[in-house]
Order: structure tokens, then sequence, then C-alpha cells
């Protein structure tokens, strides 16, 4: 899989979101991700300057920010902000968090059994899939202060023809509007490859990849073992290419999602490590889910939605890539398109651990090294 960045020069203007009223716990995260990055004091003052609280802001909150290196300016905006807020209402208090349901492992064994499946489906994955068509739809976003205050960049809706073990993707929509227009022409973040390629980086042998035991996890109502993974950069495939002028292969880590009962993989999450310092992109993820879908009379584990983000700089950038609409793959079928609306979030929300797994009682074991 490639990864590509547009090489853009973007001017960081905070009072562009200044205006949008802030609870207590939003004005916090951005101050302290403001001295994470470094911004300017007499910048982050500027910013805060304009800021509508909606809750009210106390000395201690204030204190706090100060000891984690808040700088002179700051402090003097966010006292200004506690006279601001006093008649405000004090934020809720949170309520505890439940005590966590600890469910053991599966023995080394089955974890060993485990992994072993999930390679043999990795490999012959695309293998076991039918000729379909789906709809690919690709909202791209971006945000010039590195916080995550998301602007829309656009809405991209492609055909997306799978035949003969092959992917083949065709632009249709941009902003709902048609268009004959490449993928490449548009420039951007773009992403492809999502159906076979990210399962075989994780498990083809020859990547030599370091699996071992996580979590238990429940995804779209089915538990799931969750394995963790790390690929170096000499046994890593995986690209990432700077406006078609730099290229790295990067090493990579991240999760494993498999489905208890099928062992298929309902979930894989990648993380770029061991980046260069030299290179324009310090980050890049992507996390991408499948579930299942019928086609024709047999239901297939196929792509629902993949996030991809990276970092240039202070420049953020954001896929939401959904596939909807999988039909079989018919020479003469006549296909419409339109842009649905996006996919739940319960959709790809991994729900907390509750109780035993439905299976009876698994043992404790070591993960298998």
């Amino acid at each position: 899989m490639q990864m590509r960045l547009p090489v853009a020069a973007v001017l960081v203007c905070f009072c562009a979101f200044a205006q949008q009223p802030l609870n207590l716990d939003q004005l916090v995260a951005f101050v302290r991700s403001s001295i994470q990055l470094k911004y300017a004091d007499k910048q982050v003052a500027s910013y805060l300057a304009h800021v509508k609280l909606t809750e009210q802001l106390d000395e201690r909150t204030v204190e706090q920010l100060q000891g984690e290196g808040a700088g002179p300016k700051t402090m003097a905006a966010l006292n200004e902000l506690v006279a601001q807020s006093a008649s405000l209402p004090k934020p809720r208090p949170k309520a505890p968090a439940p005590p966590p349901v600890t469910i053991p492992p599966p023995s080394s064994e089955e974890q060993e059994a485990v992994i072993g499946d999930v390679r043999d489906y990795a490999m012959n994955y695309s293998k076991s899939l039918p000729d379909f068509i789906c709809t690919q739809v690709t909202r791209r976003y971006y945000d010039p202060t590195g916080l995550e205050f998301w602007r829309t960049q656009d809405t991209l809706t492609a055909k997306l023809t799978y035949f003969d073990q092959k992917e083949e993707y065709k632009l249709v929509l941009v902003n709902n509007t048609y268009t004959s227009a490449a993928y490449q022409s548009l420039g951007g973040a773009t992403s492809a490859g999502e159906f076979g390629s990210l399962l075989r980086l994780t498990m083809e042998p020859k990547t030599d990849a370091l699996v071992g035991w996580d979590h238990w996890a429940t995804l779209r109502g089915r538990r799931a073992y969750v394995f963790s993974y790390r690929v170096d950069s000499f046994h890593s495939q995986w690209h990432i290419n700077f406006e078609n002028t730099q290229t790295i292969i990067s090493g990579y880590r991240g999760l494993l999602y498999v489905d208890k009962d099928t062992h298929m993989v309902l979930r894989v999450m990648f993380q770029a490590v061991d980046i260069p310092s030299s290179f324009p992109v310090q980050e890049a993820t992507t996390v991408l889910d499948y579930d299942f879908v019928k086609i024709g009379e047999r239901d297939f584990l196929l792509p629902l939605k993949a996030v991809v983000r990276m970092r240039h700089d202070k420049l953020l950038t954001k896929n939401d890539v959904e596939f909807r609409m999988y039909r079989k793959f018919s020479a003469e079928a006549v296909v419409t398109f339109d842009t649905p609306p996006p996919l739940s979030e319960d959709q790809t929300k991994e729900q907390p651990q509750q109780g035993e797994p439905p299976k009876g009682e698994i043992p404790k074991g070591e993960p298998p090294k």
C-alpha cells in the first residue's frame, strides 16, 4: 500500500476556530496540545482571547496547566477566562468508571493455533473473494493547526471493481458532481489496495512479524481476539510516498482483531514507526474494518471502512473511506451511483469487555514467543 501527501504551504489561523464554544475539557485539551506542539505563547494567548467557554474555568485547572508548561501570556489569557466564566455552570462531575472486567487470555497453545489460522487466511484472502462491484466513498479532511480541528476538503465517490483478484478504481463523483477526472489528478492524500494487501503486510511469512497477545474485544457484536504485531523496516514492504518525489519503506506496528468463532480478521491497525526525521511525513496510520456482506447467496468478509491519517509538520490529513452497496460483478450490469450518508460511529466502535467469553471459561496462558 502506498500513501501520498501533498506539498502544502498552509497558514495556521487559530481565530477561524475560536468562535466555536468550548467546554472545559476541550479548552484543557487545546492548551495541552499547544504545549506539546510547542506553539508560540503569544499565538496561543491570541486564540484564547477569542474563546467562548460554556463551563466555569477554575484556578486549580489553570495552575495545573502552568505546571505542565503554559507560558506567561497563555496564563494571563487563562486567568482572564477564569474571571469571564465565573458565572457559568461548573462542569458536571465525571461518573466513576466501573471496575474493569478482566477476562483471562487464551492459552499459549490456543494463541498459536489462532495466529496460524490468521496467517493462512491472510495469504488466501484475495483468492477467496468473488468478483464484485461496490461504491467507495472517500471523505477527505485536513487541519492546518495539528489539533484535530478538521475542515472538509472534498468527498470522492468511486466505482470499485474487483475482478479476477484485481482492484480497479474509477472516480465518478466529486462533491456529488459527475467528473471524468482521474484519481491521481486531484492531488491530496489518497489510498488504495485495502482489500488484501494490508492483511498480507501483517502476516506474510517474509515480514517476520512479531505477534503477541494484547486483549479481548467486541466489534459489531462479535467477540474477538486482539493480537499486537510489529514489523521492522528491514522486513517491511510498506511504502510511504511524499508527492512522488520521496519514498521510504517504513517499519510498522499495530493490532489485529480476529473473530473468535471464525478466526477471520475483523480489523487491522497500522502505525508507521522509525520514520527518518528528514522525511516530510512524520506520522502515518491506517485502521481498516471488515464486516460480513452478502453477495449472491453467500456471506463474505469485506472492507467496511478505512481511516487513513498522516502528519506533515503541523498539517494533518484524514481520509474516511467507506465501502458501500456491494453487488455481484456482471459485465452487463447497469450501475448508478450516489453518495450515501456516513456510517454510524457505532459500527466501528470497540465495545468494552463485559462478562466471560461466550464459549466457556478460557484458561490463562502465556503469549506465544
